[in-house]
This record gives structure tokens, sequence and C-alpha cells, in this order.
């Protein structure tokens, strides 16, 4: 939790950019495994985090656009809830600490909410993802569970996004932390993958990593050595010599700010020449969209430049042919990149998209591409100081994609077909890190930076 200041100042930023009404903030509640008392460990919304700070179930706040009235809803614990925890905080302490003075029970949320929508006002509301609190908006709202996205206040939502996607000193430290997690767990990975082990053994070493320097990993940890598929959670598979092992992780502070990495490394810490010739491509992008990144321009630019270099390199390996600009402009990448270059970052470890991808990484001046793989960039827009964005070129051989692009003829006259079939068993490459724009340029999270050559992943691995 930062000072109660951080917390006053955002709220208050927020409110001045919304004309009339009452902002309703919805926390999440436990959620039981099995049974009731059984439960996920616990994460709190993170719009509720960024504004109100207090991580724990059960809450709910609004904020009187007209009065300029603060309320925090939860209850004070009871002698049982003592009994199995200790001693808690009074809920007018834990208001306290975020600047908070009006604190009401959670049951008077409903006749506070009747009351309000009584005369007339406006109830901006986010879009629910949590079951809880779409039945919460249907009981106090009325509003049906299948209307709830898009009756959510778009003026809500793009007030919350303008603040949150530009991260503050307090916000950037927590992710420098949340990166020097990530770096370890991945670095660990890297030093540990064996001939003969099993994936899951390195999901458990990175999770524990993940759980000791911070709350958990930041989301469940890709590590697969079916790399063409791109987000593959199984990992009963044996790690064997010649194949190549995708991982894609990172942690999340107990603060819940987030890191995302990928590195791709040889099972049996050898790549072989094909592998390296991939790896090197992805590698150049991975450099060159780093190198671009900087104020002013829109990232949607840079996915393209990234892709760009993909075709020529495999133009100059023979799996593309013909222009590299030409290629690119029909979408051919797609093929060996279905994926957009990447996505915002900060509580969320894809921040914010619960609120809707358009409304983050898009804006009224740049809009969402409908060609394949360029539809799925997650984040075209201008760039600021204070995004913080992830960096992640992949080259994958999906061979039931690639059969459905000869069947069809698509980009027929960009891709050697005949040459792809030498790679359906190849897997895929990606490498992932996480910058910040700053003033005039960027700079990486964390006080390192992974191995992302052939040569520094063999040299690492052999140690």
């Amino acid at each position: 939790m930062f000072a109660k200041e951080v917390y006053i100042k955002r709220r208050r930023e927020l409110a001045s950019g919304i004309k009339s009404g009452v902002l309703l903030f919805l926390g999440n509640s436990e959620v039981g495994i099995n049974y009731f008392d059984n439960t996920y460990r616990f994460r709190q919304d993170s719009s509720f985090l960024y504004f109100f700070g207090l991580d724990e179930p059960d809450l709910a706040a609004i904020i009187d656009l007209e009065s300029g009235e603060e309320i925090i809803f939860g209850n004070d614990v009871t002698i049982d809830d003592i009994i199995w925890m200790g001693p808690q905080p009074a809920m007018k302490d834990k208001g306290a600490e975020v600047g908070i003075k009006n604190i009401k029970p959670l049951g008077e949320l409903e006749s506070y909410i009747a009351k309000a929508k009584g005369t007339g006002r406006k109830i901006h509301f986010l879009p629910p993802y949590r079951y809880h609190n779409k039945i919460q908006l249907n009981k106090l709202l009325g509003v049906d569970f299948e209307k709830q996205k898009e009756l959510a206040s778009v003026e809500f939502i793009k007030g919350v996004v303008a603040l949150r996607e530009i991260k503050d000193e307090h916000e950037v430290a927590e992710l420098d932390k949340a990166a020097n997690i990530g770096y370890i767990m991945h670095y660990t990975a890297m030093k540990m993958a064996a001939v003969g082990m099993v994936e899951q053994e390195l999901v458990g070493l990175m999770e524990g990593i993940a759980i000791s320097g911070g709350s958990m990993p930041s989301f469940p940890i890709i590590l697969s050595q079916n790399g063409e598929t791109l987000h593959n959670h199984t990992h009963h598979q044996i790690l064997t010599d010649g194949r190549l092992l995708v991982i894609d992780a990172g942690a999340e502070t107990n603060s819940h700010y987030a890191s995302d990495f990928t590195r791709t490394i040889p099972a049996g810490g050898k790549f072989t020449q094909k592998q390296r010739d991939i790896y090197s491509i992805v590698s150049a992008a991975n450099d060159l969209a780093i190198s671009l990144i900087k104020p002013g321009i829109t990232y949607k630019s840079v996915h393209l430049a990234a892709v760009r270099l993909m075709a020529q390199g495999l133009i100059n390996l023979g799996l593309m042919k013909g222009d590299a600009d030409e290629a690119v402009a029909a979408g051919a990448v797609g093929l060996f990149m279905p994926h957009g270059l990447g996505h915002q970052m900060g509580l969320d470890v894809h921040d914010m998209e619960d609120l809707g991808e358009n409304y983050v990484g898009y804006d009224n001046e740049h809009t969402r591409a409908t060609q394949f793989g360029l539809k799925s960039l997650r984040m075209g827009k201008l760039l600021k100081p204070g995004h913080v964005i992830t960096v992640e070129p992949g080259c994958y051989f999906i061979p039931a994609l690639i059969e459905k692009w000869k069947k069809e003829g698509t980009n027929a006259s960009f891709i050697n077909f005949d040459k792809l079939k030498d790679y359906y068993t190849f897997g895929g490459i990606r490498i992932e890190d996480d910058s910040l724009v700053t003033e005039k340029g960027n700079r990486l999270l964390g006080s390192k930076r992974l191995p992302n050559t052939p040569e520094t992943v063999e040299a690492e691995m052999a140690k």
C-alpha cells in the first residue's frame, strides 16, 4: 500500500474528469475451490486497489461526483473471524490509511444505490469479470447479466485507463521489483533445465520463487516444448534433447504489480543450426523494437518494423519469398507470428484489459486492424512517457495453420510451403522483455536483462 496521499490524488483526478453521477467500485470476494471455506488465493480487483488500496475481500466504494463524498462499504470482523484470523484493524482505521473517513457496513450499499437511482442519478460502473460482481450489479442496478459489459460507463472506463496507464514513480519501483523476481524465475529455469526432467518440475521451481519473493506468479506459467501453441498450460512432457522450451512467466509483487518475460531455451542446452537461425531473427526483432520505443510514435509502427525485420529474415532463409514490405502489407508474416508485439502492463499483467482491450490499446485516432495477426495487436496507439509495455516478437510453425493457408492459397506468393514441411516439428520461439516509456526513449524494467542471444543462452545453461 502506498501513502494515503497517493490514493487521495488518484480519486480526485478521476472525479474531475467525469461530469456527474455516482462512481461505483466493486471489490472482489473470495472464491471457493471445492467448498466455500477452501478458497483460491485472494486477488483484489485492480481498479479498486488503484483507487482505494485495501487488499481484502467483500468491499465496495463510491465517489459522489456532485458532493465529493467518498464512502467505503465493508464490515468489521466478528468474534468468529477473530478466532480464525486473530485481531483485525477496524474498518475506520483501514479507511484512514487511504484517506477515507466515511465507512459504512456493506449491507447499506444496496439502499445507498437505490436512493441515488430513485433521484434519477447515473450510477457509473465498470464491466465486471467475476460472477459474484455480475450478480451484485444485477441486484443493485437490475442490469441483465448479458448487458452489463455494453452498459458499463464509457466515461468511467476512459477515466480509469487515462490514469492507470501512466505509471508514477511509486508504481515503477514496484514494477522493477516484479521484474527482478521474474528475472530470478527465468534464470533459475535456465540453469536447472536438463534432459529427463518433467516440465512440471521447472514450473514448480518458478512458482516457488514468485511466491517467496512476492504474492504469486502474475499469470499461470506457460512452459512447454510445444511452443507453437501460444498459451500452452500443460506441463507433463519430459525435456528432450533437440527440442525447444518456451517459458513465458512473470511475478506479482505483494502490492500486485506484475512482470512478464519470455525466453526460449534448448532443452538439451545447445541450439541446432535450424533453431539458431530462427532464434537470431526473433532476437533481432526484439532488439529492434526496443530500440524504436519512444514517446510520440505508435506501438503499431514498432510492431510493423519488427515484423518487417522478421519477414526479411525468413526470406533470407528461403521460408518466405518476394519483397519484405509487400509481404508485411499483405499480412503474410501472420502465418509465423499470429499475435501482436505486446500489451500494456501494470497492476494486471495485461493491464486493464478487463475494461476492454480497445479502450486500453486504442483510441479515437488509432483503431484496431482487421488483418490476421495485426488484429491481435493489443497495444497500437501513441506511446507516452509512463506507459509500460511488453515487447514479445515470436516465430511459430503451426502445422494446422500452415496446411490451412496452403489449401486456401493464402499469401501463396510470399510463402514457400514446400520448405515449411521440414519445420512441422520445430515448435516456436518467443522472446519478451518489459519496457517503460521515458521522456526521451525507454528503459527495460529490472536491474538486469535475461540472456537473449543463442550464445548467451547456451553459456548460461552450461554454467
